[in-house]
């Protein structure tokens, strides 16, 4: 199938260097975004013998101990002796940087990762790493730690402990990596199970036939320890999967797959009864959240297909105009994944393709198979319905247009519906600004006179907002807690969104901890996913985080955020405490809530992101979507109602806090 791969084949770009002391050049942050990156990478390495045709399955596993490990059953290692370095290509691959059988493109067709980078970037941020290469019958084994230098004063990473070692003979094929993250490096070093999961649940779907096995040894249920994702539909099973809690217009999924020069392009289409479009596109198994030429490509020939055949078929007339991309564009559910040889990505996170070749190549792929497809005469009934959507569609957005026309004339989209309810702020600098939206005209008030008018502006809800997951954009545009927000954000809507214009970039949701506040969080969060998702994407939107609690001594105060907290504050306190239990932002005085809740110097924010934009859009369908079956299913696996908030609570505490509750 492929040229013999050995260690002649590595290719060393420069020494493994300066990893330990700039880790966010390599992996962005060492948050606990940047510790899931190292494993990221690794699984990156067993997917890419995968999807070039040398393996058909991947075990992942994270161990009590902290470590991770990912095995495939592909080519193993080179172990073989490299011809100018003298080394064993384990010891290539992962103790130098930029090295690996990536670049040429002999020994992989399409990869994803850091070409190179990964794997030795992963040794140079973990206490150790052991690899072990089942190849040629053989079963070789190379260990490797950090080592602390005292006369250089510093810690050394990826040292080996020892030469490449046989371990012995065996059956087994593939390449098995166990690492341990640096605690001295990261933030937190202790792997997300469920984030684990779903990003090798997606790549499971990515990667039709797959297998991919998911262990985690921390779960104390053995039922529960281990999920296997296998998935022979794969992006055909995808679409299905995120279109779960939506009703379909019909059962189809529109399949389309071609190969133009060296890109390669595979979509499932699906469409729904919703007014928003989700599509989701990939370059080699790597998300490309920010688009690209091939999105671009796909919706260009998309657009051009469909208005030709609403031609054919007499939907739209000679002297009507073309619908537009995102008329034909409402209710689809869309994976678009496409095989690149040297994909170049750029954007704010490297989530956009930037191959300017990609997008002729995409668009003759989808122009051809979706040609061939709306000949088929048994999907002329989709199709039509496909087109009949898309007509009313356009019918909306011209409503919604005149509406947005309408009130500018009104003066209603600019300044007229702030008039006594948005309180702005008196600086210049939108870097700096910060918005409060604010569940209630009581805390509103409070929160306008304690706050600080020079960067601090607040907009007050006087209502619940529609659930836009439900909702059209031209209802959405007529809702006037909305049209407050659309204006005081400056940025506008929907396909008209643009961050230039943003006054605020600090967007805070402020509501009460309890079920409406709650509820008010998730509405606003729908709104902003989907008709403003950059918003979030570009890490403009925050959680404000409100205390539950005021523990008072004498003079002396704590807030409590959660119960924790709680138990830690009342054990300093000692005995004769005062305890006050916050049920609303409305109880709280101006300089309560500043120094709780608006401070920039001693509040609790949480940002609002989005690592997973697939699950993301799924979860916000079956948790704000019209179906109660998939809500209720979702609520049963993962709500834990048997949780005890107060398990650290003393006696006295305990009491205290139902006599608060009653």
């Amino acid at each position: 199938m492929a040229q013999t791969y050995d260690a002649g084949k590595i290719q060393v770009l420069e020494g493994l260097e300066a990893v330990r002391m700039r880790p966010g050049m390599y992996i962005g942050t060492t948050s606990s975004r940047g510790l899931h990156h190292l494993l990221w990478e690794i699984v990156d390495n067993a997917i890419d013998e995968a999807s070039n045709g040398y393996a058909d399955e991947v075990d992942v596993t994270l161990h009590q101990d902290g470590s991770a490990s990912v095995f495939d059953n592909g080519r193993g290692v080179p172990v073989d002796t490299h011809p100018t370095l003298g080394i064993s290509g384990v010891e290539v691959i992962y103790t130098k940087l930029h090295a690996g059988g990536k670049f040429s493109g002999e020994n992989y067709g399409y990869s994803g990762g850091l070409h190179g980078v990964g794997a030795s970037v992963v040794n140079a941020l973990s206490r150790w790493m052991v690899v072990d290469s089942f190849r040629d019958w053989e079963h070789w084994q190379m260990r490797f730690a950090s080592e602390y230098d005292p006369a250089l004063k510093k810690v050394t990473a990826g040292i080996p402990q020892g030469p490449l070692t046989k371990i012995g003979n065996t059956r087994k094929k593939g390449t098995l990596v166990r690492f341990l993250p640096d605690d001295t490096i990261f933030e937190d070093v202790r792997f997300n199970g469920e984030q684990v999961a779903r990003r090798l649940q997606e790549l499971a779907y990515l990667n039709k036939g797959l297998k991919i096995v998911f262990t985690d040894e921390r779960v104390k249920d053995p039922a529960l320890r281990q999920k296997t994702f296998h998935y022979e539909g794969g992006i055909v099973d995808y679409v299905r999967y995120l279109n779960t809690g939506k009703t379909v217009l019909d059962d189809t999924v529109i399949y389309l797959e071609g190969q133009r020069d060296t890109t390669i392009a595979r979509i499932a289409i699906q469409y729904t009864d919703g007014y928003t479009e989700s599509m989701f596109s990939y370059v080699n198994n790597i998300p490309t959240g920010e688009g690209g030429s091939h999105e671009t490509g796909f919706k260009a020939a998309f657009t051009k297909a469909f208005n030709d055949y609403a031609r054919k078929i007499g939907a739209l007339r000679e002297k009507d105009n073309n619908l537009s991309g995102e008329d034909f564009r409402e209710g689809l559910t869309c994976v678009l994944v496409t095989m690149v040889k040297n994909p170049q990505f750029e954007g704010q996170t490297k989530g956009r393709l930037g191959n300017s070749e990609v997008r002729p190549a995409v668009e003759a792929i989808v122009a051809e198979q979706l040609a061939y497809w709306l000949d088929n005469l048994k999907n002329q009934d989709v199709a039509t319905q496909i087109v009949t959507k898309a007509v009313r569609a356009a019918q909306v957005r011209e409503a919604a247009r005149k509406t947005r026309d309408n009130a500018r004339k009104a003066n209603q989209l600019e300044a007229a519906p702030l008039v006594g309810k948005l309180a702005a702020s008196s600086g210049r600098k939108p870097e700096d600004n910060e918005l409060f939206i604010v569940e209630g005209d009581s805390a509103g008030g409070s929160a306008k006179q304690g706050r600080d008018r020079r960067f601090q502006a607040i907009l007050p809800l006087r209502g619940k907002p529609l659930n836009a997951e439900k909702k059209r954009l031209d209802q959405v545009l007529s809702n006037e807690e909305f049209r407050s927000l659309i204006t005081a954000l400056g940025t506008g809507i929907d396909e008209s969104f643009s961050l230039s214009g943003l006054k605020y970039h600090k967007v805070i949701i402020l509501s009460d901890a309890d079920q409406d506040g709650a509820h008010i969080r998730a509405i606003l969060l729908t709104f902003f996913f989907r008709y403003m998702k950059e918003l979030i994407t570009a890490g403009h939107v925050y959680i404000g985080m409100p205390p539950l609690y005021k523990v008072q001594k004498g003079s002396r105060v704590w807030y409590a955020y959660d119960d924790r907290e709680l138990s830690k504050m009342t054990r300093e306190a000692g005995k004769g405490y005062l305890l006050q239990r916050y049920k609303g932002l409305g109880e709280m005085n101006p300089e309560q809530l500043w120094a709780t809740t608006m401070d920039p110097a001693q509040r609790k924010l949480m940002q609002v992101s989005i690592d997973d934009a697939a699950q993301a859009d799924r979860l916000v369908t079956i948790l704000m979507g019209d179906k109660v079956e998939p809500r209720r299913d979702y609520i049963s696996e993962h709500a834990d109602f048997n949780r005890q908030d107060d398990f650290e609570l003393p006696p006295e505490q305990l009491k205290a806090k139902e006599n608060q509750e009653r």
